[in-house]
């Protein structure tokens, strides 16, 4: 028993020492430069008073020794509009820093601009002082000054009077923004609107949305972090939603990275020249509304680029409704799907007639068939045309377009699908090029501003 006792003892001093000798160990001075996983540190674009997602820089200790890097600071100091941590410690300047022999720390980096901090570039750089030299990363962000709209508990987040917003500053919105009963909101040339997650817009009974966009100075809808990759994904806000009787006029929008951008119910939209893509659900959904869109672009929705239920009046000309979702394969990722009836909040299936008029344009993509026309007995019959189109339609689609002039299953050559360098304007030798009719619809000028003239090209860009 006294041996066991003993064995036990020897054990545990046995550890104790162990634990000593790990920790005795002698910080040198760095003989060589450091390493790091980037020189130069592109923060997201952030606004006044909100703080930037967190970026890392890696530094390595190449050395077969232990070091002590004497200081690591941001060259601004307490000016700073960004903040570092190193080893745990929020700060701006760092003394000592322990690295061991070939292995290496992270130093994580953020911006947060106090209240009505200059519209700018703002740049800073982290500094690191050894022996071997003096190294530095560079932080690179864009601020913007910022307007916000926050709904809570004691603000409910109206607009009740009629309103026009400018480009001067960006608008974020936390929670759902709403335009009361009609009230018109009108955005000029160049306005930016960013949502924050679970964050919408919606416009009450009879009221409007005017979007006055130009060509290179687009009205933008998107979420909040307008970090590149967020281009391209969906879902970072919720959408824009129009009651019964309200207005939605269009022109050079861009709305992108939603659940759906444009919902409709009992109420009109007039589109012009504008872009739509990677939405979870829909790009446009229209219940019982009207829609007729010009020069419209769209691409990479899960659902349908287009989706119709219930009934109403949908004209779309000279546009080019393109689908290459990839996020979900679950998801048909239809080019236009139409329904004859919808299912209301009380459950009760309201139905009536569809008409679909499309002309002059694309609807292609990656699904067999491009094109969904569901009957629902209960309602009437959609009516759809489609004149002038190139269309993606599999051999077993129970759907048989009705039309003049439809080429179907013709790659129409677009210059780049792919929503990260999105061009779908078309390439020489597209079966689109020449294919429209001019004096069916008088569109003069494509998206970009450039003429159609008699022998017009399918979709919204002229070849």
């Amino acid at each position: 028993m006294k041996l066991k006792i003993l064995f036990g003892i020897a054990f545990w001093l046995l550890l104790l020492l162990a634990g000593c000798n790990r920790d005795d160990i002698s910080f040198e001075s760095p003989s060589q430069l450091l390493r790091f996983s980037t020189d130069t540190v592109f923060c997201d674009t952030v606004y006044n008073q909100m703080r930037s997602e967190t970026y890392a820089v890696k530094v390595y200790n190449n050395e077969d020794k232990d070091v002590l890097i004497p200081k690591i600071a941001l060259e601004s100091g307490n000016a700073s509009l960004y903040r570092i941590n190193v080893d745990g410690k929020s700060g701006t300047s760092f003394q000592n820093v322990a690295l061991r022999k070939k292995d290496s720390l992270y130093v994580f980096v953020e911006i947060a601009p106090v209240a009505n901090a200059p519209e700018a570039i703002a740049e800073d750089k982290v500094i690191f002082n050894t022996p071997a030299g003096e190294q530095k990363v560079t932080l690179l962000s864009v601020v913007q000054d910022a307007e916000y709209f926050i709904r809570t508990d004691t603000n409910p987040n109206i607009i009740s009077e009629n309103t026009t917003w400018t480009k001067d500053k960006v608008k974020v919105i936390f929670g759902d923004l709403t335009v009361a009963e009609g009230k018109t909101l009108t955005m000029e040339k160049g306005t930016k609107v960013y949502f924050r997650k679970n964050s919408g817009m919606n416009f009450m009974k009879n009221s409007g949305l005017t979007v006055n966009g130009v060509l290179g100075d687009e009205v933008i809808f998107r979420g909040d972090r307008s970090d590149t990759k967020y281009d391209t994904l969906p879902a970072n806000w919720n959408g824009i939603k129009m009651e019964e009787g309200s207005l939605a006029k269009l022109n050079y929008a861009r709305i992108f990275g939603g659940n759906v951008g444009l919902q409709l119910k009992e109420s009109t939209a007039n589109i012009s020249n504008s872009i739509f893509h990677s939405f979870q659900s829909a790009g446009i959904y229209g219940i019982h509304s009207n829609v007729t869109a010009n020069n419209l672009v769209m691409n990479n929705c899960g659902e349908a680029d287009l989706a119709i239920a219930g009934s109403g009046n949908y004209n779309i000309n000279y546009s080019t409704l393109a689908n290459y979702w990839n996020l979900n394969s679950a998801l048909p990722a239809t080019g236009i799907f139409a329904s004859n009836t919808w299912e209301n909040e009380k459950g009760v299936l309201e139905s009536g007639l569809v008409t679909l008029r499309v002309r002059n344009s694309i609807v292609y993509g990656d699904t067999l068939d491009l094109v969904t026309l569901t009957n629902n007995s209960a309602g009437t019959p959609i009516d759809a045309r489609f004149d002038n189109c190139l269309l993606k339609l599999s051999s077993n689609s129970a759907f048989t377009p009705v039309g003049d002039n439809i080429i179907k299953n013709q790659d129409p050559k677009f210059q780049n699908y792919f929503t990260q360098k999105m061009n779908l304007r078309v390439k020489e030798g597209s079966p689109a090029i020449g294919k429209g009719k001019a004096n069916e619809v008088v569109i003069a000028t494509d998206i970009v501003g450039k003429a159609r003239g008699n022998s017009p090209t399918l979709g919204a860009y002229q070849f």
